[in-house]
């Protein structure tokens, strides 16, 4: 017998038709004689559609507020998938985040797991029943609901596996697996059958939207087996794990990420420590900056560019004109660019790979803006609307369609 947690987005649960295939995967799965716990996201647009309702409220709601009106999607979620569940004759019972015991800090709205105490699973699971637990929240130490940002469903799976010491994690989505671009936007895409940890968070990172990255840092840090598969189409997914079959294949993947926002500080003051003011202030709002260039030192001013998302731009240039305020500096922010990288950690060995990305762009005409590199991967700002161009000439650069 084995302990296999399994997950189900928003669209594998989204009517009543796609609730009734997800328990007829989970009855199959426990009728193998496994011992199953299922983590459920809200019902397709659920979340979006809470959002929308408190801003017709308060355009700035306190964040615990929206905190207690998100964790209503997942409650009817887990609520209507048990019923489908016990229709089909099977023993089940639903919990939310804090009944799973699921305690977190409080950053509300993007709140981080401490720990799980599993004995109300663990006694769940004696009894031999199917629990099915509402991922993407928790409970902190002023017992007040908390939610674990965009994808936290994902993260909610994977540390139940942790926890549980689960024998396999398998993340159910729309598609079929981890593929080597959005098959629905590059026809050439190829379905890989495993992939790295370190591999996939970069992706994650990047743009792909197959699973979260902090899921993936999580299933790394304590060795718990992925598989990403459909939810609506019987076929083998893509395995995650420390380490793949060695294959020629040099580039894993290639993705587009169009929340950036590109801010540029111009003439910026060349003393020591400047740097460190303006992103050690960036981190004390939690505002995570990616990409960073900085221009050599000339005439006593420097200019400064780096990458933030789209929803922590304004602030981030706000931060930015309260430090430089006195130097005379100008500030832009550009939203209209996007994020365009290549990820596998067979380049670190190829030379040559970034010329051949530069040349697949050249040969576009598309302007790169800036250039980041490391180990296993290659990220461009360019354009937005040079993007899902951008992505189809990589993608056919390295991996053409044969």
């Amino acid at each position: 017998m084995a302990l296999i947690v399994q997950k189900f987005g928003g669209s594998s649960v989204r009517d009543a038709e796609r609730v009734m295939n997800v328990a007829r995967i989970v009855t199959d799965t426990y009728k193998a004689g496994n011992d199953v716990v299922v983590v459920v996201s809200a019902q397709g647009d659920t979340t979006d559609d809470l959002i929308e309702k408190a801003a017709e409220i308060n355009k700035n709601p306190a964040k615990r507020e929206m905190d207690q009106l998100l964790t209503a999607g997942e409650q009817i979620s887990i609520s209507l998938l048990a019923m489908a569940i016990e229709s089909l004759g099977f023993p089940v019972i639903s919990l939310l985040g804090w009944q799973a015991g699921f305690n977190t800090n409080s950053v509300y709205g993007f709140a981080r797991i401490k720990n799980i105490r599993t004995n109300r699973l663990q006694a769940e699971l004696a009894k031999h029943n199917i629990v099915v637990v509402a991922g993407f929240q928790g409970l902190n130490r002023y017992d007040d609901l908390t939610t674990l940002g965009r994808g936290g469903s994902d993260t909610s799976a994977v540390a139940i596996a942790a926890a549980l010491h689960a024998d396999k994690c398998q993340i159910f989505t729309d598609v079929e697996g981890v593929y080597t671009a959005d098959p629905r936007k590059v026809t050439s895409a190829q379905k890989l059958d495993e992939i790295t940890y370190d591999e996939m968070l970069e992706l994650a990172t990047l743009g792909a939207q197959v699973l979260n990255n902090r899921s993936v840092e999580m299933a790394k840090k304590y060795s718990v087996e992925l598989e990403v598969l459909s939810s609506l189409n019987p076929v083998p997914g893509t395995i995650v794990k420390e380490k793949i079959k060695m294959e020629k294949m040099l580039i894993r993947g290639v993705t587009k990420d169009t929340d950036v926002a590109l801010i540029t500080v111009i003439g910026l003051s060349d003393n020591p420590g400047v740097a460190f003011q303006i992103f050690s202030k960036l981190a004390q709002r939690n505002i995570n900056v990616d990409i960073i260039l900085q221009s050599v030192g000339r005439d006593g001013t420097k200019d400064l560019t780096f990458t933030v998302s789209q929803a922590n731009g304004p602030k981030a240039v706000e931060l930015v004109e309260e430090l430089t305020v006195s130097e005379g500096t100008k500030i832009t922010c550009e939203t209209n660019v996007a994020k365009v990288s290549i990820v596998g950690a067979g380049m670190e060995s190829h030379p040559g790979t970034a010329s051949t990305m530069f040349e697949a762009l050249y040969a576009q005409n598309i302007n790169i803006k800036m250039i980041s590199t490391s180990e296993i991967k290659i990220s461009v700002i360019i354009d937005t609307e040079d993007a899902d161009r951008a992505v189809s000439a990589v993608h056919n650069a390295f991996l053409p369609n044969d």
